[in-house]
């Protein structure tokens, strides 16, 4: 059975207060902050609205619920052009009265603004962590803001924007990058108090936002052409680097491996570079003789052996690899730690 709420859409206070209303308690509220706790009830968390003078307002939302929630808001005379960055599970967006429905997974961000005709409806899975962080724009309120940057934005941006009153649909997503991954976070967990806090919350939502027109930029080149890393590339590039640890004796090309993780070599070769500094291929050389290093100092394994425990099959391929690395070749590595061990054994 599904939970319905219908909610009036033009402000992010009334998305707390309507909650507060549907679930019959109170909401917190300190100063520009609106907050209330989901009851035992009905799950668990919390959902905060943080208010600003500039026009954007945040909705912070970390809760797991019971049951299903159907979210109708309805728009108001100024409807918001909501930027929402889900950090958790997968959540359904459509406009109400059209059967397309988005799905917005873990990691992934979606720009929308609804229609008087249509507005937001959103569908929230029960029994799963729902974490999300939502810009809302006032764009009628916001225009003096940013009426001087509009020259510098595509056409699609200067009709977003000019549509002060939320007269016209508008739905992109993408995913979203590390860096306003990490922006939110600092958001999140800002300790601050009073104005402090508030000049604090306002700057980051400001970077956030300025990021977000940024990727939204990027994401209309070619991918292999978009310059901005994004956070579930990351989590991909970091799947990589688990199988290359633990498959470095039978690892697939570049091609293969960027294949598994749901990449095209080339942004699996961008996410090595960013993350690492270095091509896959010489991530996996260099991890490939780091470990040997590490079973030459921890097993009993001959440098024949420890050559194929690492995926090279020629010793004097390994023997030039580990020189050029470490300044000895693996043999005399070998032979040291061997008569280290063995002087320690006598001395003990």
């Amino acid at each position: 059975m599904t939970k319905k709420f219908q909610i009036t859409d033009k402000k992010a206070k009334n998305i707390v207060i309507g909650m507060a209303e549907h679930f019959g308690i109170d909401y917190e509220h300190d100063i520009n902050e609106y907050c209330i706790r989901i009851p035992e009830t009905e799950g668990s968390g919390y959902v905060k609205a943080t208010i600003f003078d500039c026009g954007i307002s945040v909705i912070e939302a970390d809760y797991l619920i019971k049951q299903q929630f159907n979210f109708k808001l309805e728009n108001d005379l100024i409807n918001p052009l909501k930027l929402i960055f889900n950090r958790k599970s997968t959540f359904i967006h459509k406009f109400t009265g059209k059967k397309e429905a988005h799905e917005v997974k873990n990691l992934e961000n979606m720009i929308a603004s609804a229609s008087p005709k249509f507005p937001h409806d959103f569908s929230i899975p029960a029994n799963n962590p729902i974490c999300l962080f939502s810009l809302e724009i006032n764009r009628k309120k916001f225009e003096n803001y940013i009426e001087d940057f509009l020259s510098d934005m595509n056409e699609d941006l200067i009709q977003l924007f000019r549509d002060v009153n939320g007269l016209n649909e508008f739905y992109h997503k993408s995913q979203f990058s590390l860096e306003i991954s990490e922006l939110i976070s600092d958001f999140t967990d800002c300790d601050l108090e009073g104005f402090m806090r508030s000049v604090y919350l306002e700057s980051k939502a400001k970077e956030i936002l300025v990021l977000q027109l940024e990727q939204y930029l990027d994401d209309l080149n070619e991918p292999e052409k978009r310059k901005i890393l994004r956070q579930a590339t990351i989590e991909s590039v970091k799947k990589a680097v688990d199988i290359i640890k633990t498959e470095i004796d039978s690892i697939d090309n570049v091609s293969k491996l960027a294949k598994r993780v749901g990449l095209s070599a080339n942004s699996l070769q961008q996410g090595f570079r960013v993350l690492h500094k270095v091509s896959v291929n010489d991530f996996i050389k260099n991890y490939r003789i780091e470990k040997a290093k590490l079973l030459i100092e921890t097993t009993a394994l001959n440098i024949t052996e420890i050559t194929y425990q690492i995926g090279i099959n020629s010793r004097s391929y390994f023997s030039k690899l580990f020189k050029e690395k470490y300044g000895i070749n693996p043999s005399q590595y070998y032979a040291k730690v061997r008569s280290n061990k063995k002087d320690d054994t006598i001395s003990a």
